[in-house]
């Protein structure tokens, strides 16, 4: 039988070996390692414009970039730093929500849809955005609602909120439509234009952003109504519950404040006026203090 004091040289050993560990991990949280670093790491997706994009000059830009530059300097005084640097990584749809969850971002912005399904492995900040899925078409198509797709082709980005909303309507209305998968809008758009397709879908302002900078804006039309409800956010890790606070008391203050609307006016405005459900959106995410 082994000695009181034999017993308690375990514990200490036990116990200094659990401090060691802890040292070695590093912080614990999200704010802790960028206060221990001086820097954020923020993912964007590429070719998502006017949310987020990369500009010729390098310069990553758009509403949700924005925004994701706002929270940061909210977190950096916060956290009484100087200076914070802020790395970029560009991120597809295939890899944005593994980049958080994996740490290697700590915020993904870009045009991530909220999903009860996504929040098994990553979690979301209050909504930014309040989008719904359409399909740009060629005009002279005459192309105007869902079942109008039958014998057609639709390219759509594969693993989206948009790829699987369109499967069940388009099952709902009994149109037999073949789906190509694209890697981005711009893939999706081009093979409009080349006659490969019969439409792309995608989230509507982000189709009348890529309508806007095609060739010949006047030969492409969107279909009348929606077929989903896509609210936007941004992505953060799921155990991280004071980092979260920290992106959402950010972006509340940006609501409360208005300057939401001038950051909204920047991006999107010359897409066209805020709808009611946008200003429903701002209106209810502006969370007392």
């Amino acid at each position: 039988m082994p000695s009181p004091r034999s017993g308690r040289i375990g514990w200490c050993l036990l116990a200094c070996f659990a401090v060691a560990a802890a040292a070695a991990a590093g912080p614990s949280s999200t704010l802790d390692r960028i206060k221990a670093e001086g820097a954020i790491h923020l993912g964007f997706r590429s070719g998502a414009a006017p949310f987020s994009f990369k500009e010729r000059n390098g310069l990553v830009r758009g509403y949700s970039v924005e925004l994701c530059t706002r929270v940061a300097a909210a977190i950096q005084k916060q956290l009484g730093l100087f200076k914070l640097a802020v790395d970029w990584t560009p991120l597809d749809a295939g890899d944005r929500l593994d980049a958080v969850a994996s740490g290697n971002v700590d915020i993904e912005c870009g045009t991530t849809t909220i999903a009860l399904s996504r929040m098994e492995t990553v979690d979301f900040s209050i909504p930014i955005f309040v989008d719904g899925g359409s399909v740009l078409t060629k005009l002279d198509a005459k192309i105007t609602r869902l079942a109008d797709l039958n014998g057609k082709r639709v390219a759509v980005i594969p693993g989206t909120t948009t790829e699987s909303a369109l499967k069940r309507e388009l099952a709902i209305v009994g149109a037999k439509t073949e789906l190509v998968p694209v890697n981005d809008g711009l893939a999706g758009v081009s093979l409009l234009t080349a006659g490969k397709v019969d439409g792309y879908a995608g989230d509507r302002i982000v189709l009348i952003s890529l309508r806007a900078g095609s060739r010949d804006p006047s030969s492409l039309a969107l279909l009348g109504s929606d077929f989903s409800y896509e609210p936007y956010a941004l992505v953060v890790r799921r155990d991280d519950p004071d980092f979260r606070l920290a992106v959402n008391r950010a972006l509340v203050g940006l609501y409360r404040s208005g300057e939401i609307d001038t950051i909204f006016e920047r991006w999107l405005g010359a897409l066209g006026a805020p709808g009611p459900l946008l200003h429903s959106m701002f209106y209810l995410s502006t969370l007392p203090e």
